[in-house]
């Protein structure tokens, strides 16, 4: 496994080793401890989860509130998707900066979210399904985000706005100024 922080603190890209062979590839995806001993982290996943959309889906930007915060580990089982990142934690050197990275079927590449960080993403290609485990439980009550065209972000989502497909509830998110983080 490859393991590269970004240009933000704590959250890393992740690129596991795919062995090819005639008969198609086989990954690992996830090993708890090779996954703590390159991040240097003690992370307990608990809860797996999985979303297929159509191209132009965008689902974000989300995030949970103190103690149900989550962290992330992200990746594309099929197709593509641009994933995006917020880093929301106030005493940080890159609060209110994004890192967004193409995550797809081919790259096998994920991307490790820390606890403090909004995220979202934009699905590229019809029919993709993304997979990403948490350390923490969703907690409907602490769940909250940020509006995904906020001009303070100022976010290069990719494709033009009339080809997004938003659900009401992401269309009704608050900006991050008025944010509760």
């Amino acid at each position: 496994m490859i393991v590269k922080e970004t240009k933000l603190k704590g959250c890393f890209i992740v690129k596991p080793q795919v062995f090819n062979d005639k008969r198609g590839y086989f990954v690992e995806n996830y090993n708890k401890k090779n996954f703590n001993e390159a991040l240097g982290l003690d992370i307990n996943f608990v809860q797996d989860n999985e979303s297929q959309s159509s191209r132009g889906v965008l689902r974000g930007l989300h995030y949970q509130l103190g103690k149900h915060a989550q962290a992330k580990l992200v990746g594309v089982i099929k197709g593509r998707v641009l994933d995006v990142v917020v880093d929301l934690r106030p005493n940080s050197e890159t609060f209110k900066e994004s890192f967004s990275i193409e995550l797809s079927e081919d790259n096998k590449i994920q991307l490790f979210i820390p606890r403090g960080f909004a995220h979202g993403f934009l699905v590229l290609e019809d029919d993709s399904i993304f997979s990403y485990k948490c350390d923490n439980f969703y907690n409907k009550e602490s769940e909250a985000g940020i509006i995904y065209n906020d001009k303070d972000l100022n976010i290069d989502w990719k494709l033009p706005k009339q080809d997004l497909i938003i659900s009401d509830k992401d269309l009704v998110l608050p900006k991050f100024k008025n944010a509760k983080l």
